[in-house]
């Protein structure tokens, strides 16, 4: 890898504490490849929540627990897409992290 090749890309799990995590990576090691695996598992279970909130709430025979399983997981599954989308749209307008910069020393040091 030359110098300039890697991006940042933040990861789709998070850190102690609910942190962002992010990787600096040129998209093709083990770990880029990992997270595009459970970004697609993540989108696969939002397309099929999608599907049973159309269907379930208008389902009579449905019970209270089903429905609030399927209520339960819907911030999850919300989260994890709109994590996604913010990687994706971070990409696609090649933003970066800030560096930081070193912070000053008292006395100019």
């Amino acid at each position: 890898m030359e110098d300039g090749d890697d991006d940042v890309r933040l990861l789709p799990w998070t850190g102690p504490g609910g942190k962002p995590r992010h990787l600096v990576t040129d998209g093709t090691g083990h770990l880029s490849r990992r997270a595009d695996a459970v970004e697609q598992v993540r989108l696969a279970v939002a397309d099929d929540l999608l599907g049973r909130t159309a269907d379930l709430p208008a389902d009579r025979r449905a019970t209270a627990d089903q429905l609030r399983f399927l209520l339960a997981r819907m911030p999850e599954s919300l989260t994890d897409v709109r994590r996604i989308a913010e990687s994706r749209i971070a990409e696609s307008r090649g933003a970066r992290l800030p560096t930081r910069s070193p912070r000053p020393t008292p006395g100019g040091r």
